[in-house]
C-alpha cells in the first residue's frame, strides 16, 4: 500500500515518457520521483523490520548490553534517509514548477504547432500526485498542531 503511489508515479512517467512536448519534464518528474519514491519506501520499511527484529530479540533475550539502543549500528543509513528526502523535497519542488508553469495545457496537438500539447491523463495524474502530496502535508502539520496544543493543555493542568 506504501508503494501504490510511487510505484504509480514511475509507471505513468515511463508509459507517457514521449507524451507531454509543451512540458517533457512532466513524465521525468513522475518517473524519477516515482523511482526515488519507491526506494526511499523500501528502505523504511526494511529498517521497521529490522528495528522491530533487534527490539524483540533484545526483549526475548533480556539483553544487558552497554548499547540499549541496537539501532544506532545503523545510523550511517541515517544519512542515506538525508539525501534521498532532500532530493525528493527538491524534486517536489521542481515538479511544482514544471506542471503549472504550463498550468492547462492543451490535450490534443494542435495543427499549426504539433509539440504544444500534453497528454491529458499524464497531466491530470500529476496535478493529482501533487495535490495529493499537499493533502498529506496539510494533515501532518494539522496533527501536529493538534498534538502541541493538547500536550500544552496536559502540562497546564499538572500545574
Amino acid at each position: 500500500a506504501f508503494l501504490a503511489v510511487p510505484l504509480t508515479m514511475a509507471l505513468v512517467g515511463i508509459k507517457n515518457l514521449e507524451d507531454c512536448p509543451v512540458q517533457p519534464m512532466i513524465p521525468l518528474y513522475l518517473l524519477v520521483g516515482g523511482v526515488v519514491g519507491s526506494l526511499k519506501v523500501t528502505l523504511l520499511l526494511y529498517d521497521i523490520t529490522k528495528m522491530r527484529s533487534l527490539l524483540s530479540k533484545s526483549v526475548v533475550i533480556d539483553d544487558d548490553d552497554d548499547d540499549e539502543y541496537p539501532w544506532r549500528l545503523n545510523a550511517h543509513k541515517y544519512y542515506l534517509h538525508i539525501v534521498l528526502s532532500l532530493f525528493l523535497f527538491i524534486w517536489f519542488i521542481l515538479g511544482n514548477y514544471w506542471v503549472f508553469s504550463v498550468y492547462l495545457p492543451n490535450f490534443i496537438p494542435p495543427f499549426h504547432r504539433p509539440s504544444d500539447y500534453c497528454e491529458k491523463s499524464l497531466y491530470v495524474f500529476a496535478v493529482c500526485v501533487l495535490g495529493l502530496s499537499y493533502t498529506v502535508l496539510a494533515l501532518l502539520l494539522l496533527c501536529t498542531a493538534c498534538l502541541h496544543v493538547c500536550s500544552r493543555r496536559g502540562a497546564r493542568a499538572e500545574d
